[in-house]
């Protein structure tokens, strides 16, 4: 019989501030005497990529900066920075435990493919052990020589809450994948560094895709474990079947807490504060307005090469991680969200502002929802019709500040109901 193990804290100390700052957090992948055991014997196979540094480690010691005006822009570390310390790869190896195959999610293993750019496979230069890349286009599907060479799948990645960001819809599938062959599988949690609120629109089953897969919010506010632990309960996987879940919990942490990371959980996400921007600025993905890509500042600046009237401008290029970004060597111009103060931008959660000013700064009606290929993909971001709907009936008297406040209360029973629904998968205080 299947069963789900859930490993809960009760090292959780409560503040009665809204959000708090901590330095002793623990993470999963450092509770080593919880899940080590449960690999004696077995073979197992790691989901991961370049963020499971066990324990966050740079410089020798757990990395807990206290996030603040100046830390919110500070870069992150490169990945293979001779600052960060072993990855969960290295470390198992290490121990003894015998690796069979590493995973890799979108972006591939070393977090540096373009978003959507197809990962081939291949081996891991310093270990040896095959990366198969999960993140080919189309169904999952994972060979029978490489699922017979393994017993638990364990995962170890770097989240950051938003339903469009596509890591747990890998954990997903590869959790369906493990339920139908027998396999166990064991994810070792990480803080959600949006986890401190619950945003936006549930999204409708008819906009089901490749970076949306089950009914939650744009912002669930949850970490990847719990994340499993109710995509597991509610039956969320492909024919509603069930694996064999343990999740090793962080120690320390709440839904208060402000967790800084200490790499680009992927190649456009470089600081803090676009971490934190990207629950708004991701909408542009779905407009023909550039979010940043082929800068240094992605999600965290906008433009148009015909925007009005916007003092801020900047030039796309392409680089790592974008490859070949929208107005690639044009002009564009638009506006900076950087000087925006810390508490302003932790307290306002998703905005639609910048998107309704640029709509109606541009002026085209229905066309700045759609370029090339993209249809209806505004509609994918935002999980339903309603929001580009509102923006374009609009009259031009009401403000846009008033116009994004209208479109948020428009999912608060539905956001209340779905915070109802995963108390009973949350493992940290609220």
């Amino acid at each position: 019989m299947r069963k789900i193990l859930i490993l809960l804290t009760l090292a959780l100390i409560l503040s009665p501030s809204c959000r708090e700052t901590r330095k002793d957090v623990v993470l999963g992948d450092e509770r080593m005497e919880e899940y080590l055991p449960l690999f004696k014997g077995k073979r197992v196979a790691i989901l991961s990529n370049q963020s499971g540094i066990v324990g966050d480690v740079v410089d020798g010691k757990p990395y807990r900066r206290e996030i603040n005006a100046e830390t919110v822009d500070e870069p992150f570390l490169p990945f293979g920075s001779d600052r960060l310390g072993p990855h969960l790869l290295d470390v198992l190896l290490e121990k003894g435990v015998d690796v069979a195959a590493v995973f890799s999610p979108e972006h591939g293993f070393r977090g540096l493919a373009d978003p959507g750019e197809l990962v081939g496979d291949d081996r891991d230069a310093k270990t040896g052990v095959p990366v198969i890349s999960l993140y080919k286009g189309g169904k999952m599907e994972i060979s029978r020589e490489v699922l017979d060479s393994f017993d638990i799948l364990v995962a170890d990645l770097q989240d950051v809450g938003l339903r469009y960001y596509t890591y747990y819809i890998t954990l997903q599938d590869a959790m369906a994948i493990c339920a139908e062959n027998g396999k166990e599988v064991v994810v070792l949690d990480r803080p959600n560094p949006n986890g401190f609120y619950v945003e936006g629109d549930i999204l409708e089953e008819r906009y089901y895709s490749s970076i949306g897969s089950i009914p939650v919010p744009t912002v669930h506010g949850m970490t990847l474990g719990e994340l499993a632990l109710m995509m597991n309960g509610e039956g969320w996987l492909r024919d509603g079947l069930k694996c064999s879940l343990t999740v090793i919990p962080c120690l320390g942490y709440s839904h208060k807490t402000l967790y800084s990371l200490i790499l680009p959980p992927s190649p456009n996400l470089k600081t803090m504060r676009s971490v934190y921007l990207y629950s708004t600025t991701c909408f542009f993905a779905g407009t023909i307005v550039s979010e940043g890509r082929g800068t240094q500042f992605p999600f965290e600046v906008y433009g148009h090469p015909d925007m009005t009237g916007q003092p801020f401008h900047f030039t796309p290029e392409s680089i790592p991680g974008a490859s070949r970004p929208r107005f690639m060597g044009k002009e564009c111009h638009g506006k900076d969200l950087r000087p925006i103060p810390l508490d302003t931008l932790l307290s306002r959660g998703i905005d639609f502002v910048p998107v309704i000013d640029s709509y109606r700064n541009l002026g085209i009606g229905d066309a700045f929802f759609g370029i090339d290929d993209l249809g209806d993909h505004f509609e994918l971001l935002t999980g339903t019709r309603r929001v580009r709907e509102m923006i374009e009936n609009a009259g031009e008297e009401e403000s846009p500040a008033a116009l994004s406040a209208r479109i948020k209360d428009g999912w608060k029973d539905e956001v209340d109901a779905f915070k109802a629904l995963r108390k009973k998968y949350l493992l940290y205080e609220e």
